[in-house]
């Protein structure tokens, strides 16, 4: 392993097992309750849409949005001309990411997909209770959209199906396609992943949510085979799950570090003594 290579591994590593060590439970949001940071910089959850098929605002909803606020000032100075969120829900991120940098004005426009039809209605209804703009398409993943938005987007915010459930599950109608990642969570991830990879511009990054037992300091080392740097912006625990945001952007160091080097021997006896492991299931609801 290069220094280079692993730098990059330590510091994610450290980042992980420090978050793991932190994490109380009295600071999380309860479900349904915005908290005070989120007031004026997101979606306000009285205004989100609902459907019975669609997963609503939860815990990991909450984790990613706020990552993003955390990182706010960097999305600010990245000056994002087209910024798009795979799986939309509720439409809870998207909107609160659109509100978040609505000071950049119309240079900045948005677009998300869902597989549930049911989704793409509500995150529209969402969109337009708070008075922003995206456009929402009914696909699996990015289907249809590689060749035309190919390096063009700069940023994608994910929060995948990655509840660990039988491989049958995977892609069912309706709310069950918000959660079901099949064999350990990772199916759908795996899928998303090698999709945005190809739409990210240079300047490009990928915040992802990924629960534990998806095993987020590989989901890293894979991310850096491919030319990707990565940092946790934030480990949230609840009652059932912990959750990690993680965020991606290019970086032509880590793939050539990576290419003379195997995965970390102490990546691998860290991995070996994660100690959450829980039975995860994301409730009824959409992003």
């Amino acid at each position: 392993m290069s220094a280079g290579d692993g730098a990059a591994v330590s510091a994610v590593e450290g980042k992980l097992a420090e978050l793991s060590t932190s994490c109380d439970l009295r600071t999380l949001p309860k479900r349904g309750k915005s908290a005070s940071a989120r007031t004026l910089n997101t979606a306000q959850i009285q205004l989100v849409a609902s459907h019975p098929e669609v997963y609503e605002p939860c815990d990991d909803s909450f984790a990613l949005v706020d990552a993003l606020l955390s990182d706010k000032a960097q999305l600010l100075t990245l000056q994002p001309s087209l910024c798009m969120e795979v799986g939309c829900g509720s439409g809870y991120v998207i909107t609160s990411l659109a509100i978040m940098l609505r000071q950049l004005g119309s240079g900045t426009q948005y677009l998300a997909t869902d597989i549930n039809q049911h989704a793409v209605e509500t995150t529209q209804a969402t969109l337009e209770a708070h008075g922003v703009h995206a456009d929402v398409i009914a696909t699996d993943i990015v289907s249809g959209l590689e060749k035309r938005l190919a390096g063009m987007v700069d940023v994608v915010v994910v929060n995948p199906p990655y509840v660990p459930t039988p491989e049958e599950e995977i892609g069912m109608n309706g709310i069950a396609s918000s959660w079901a990642g099949g064999l350990n969570g990772r199916q759908v991830i795996d899928r998303i992943l090698p999709a945005v990879r190809e739409l990210l511009s240079e300047k490009g990054c990928l915040y992802m949510i990924a629960l534990e037992d998806n095993d987020p300091l590989g989901i890293c080392h894979l991310m850096n085979e491919k030319g990707f740097a990565s940092r946790v912006l934030l480990k949230r625990c609840t009652d059932e799950e912990s959750l990690y945001v993680l965020k991606f952007w290019q970086d032509a160091a880590a793939g050539a570090n990576a290419s003379q080097s195997g995965r970390s021997p102490r990546a691998e006896s860290w991995l070996s003594q994660l100690p959450f492991k829980s039975f995860w299931h994301k409730n009824s609801g959409s992003s």
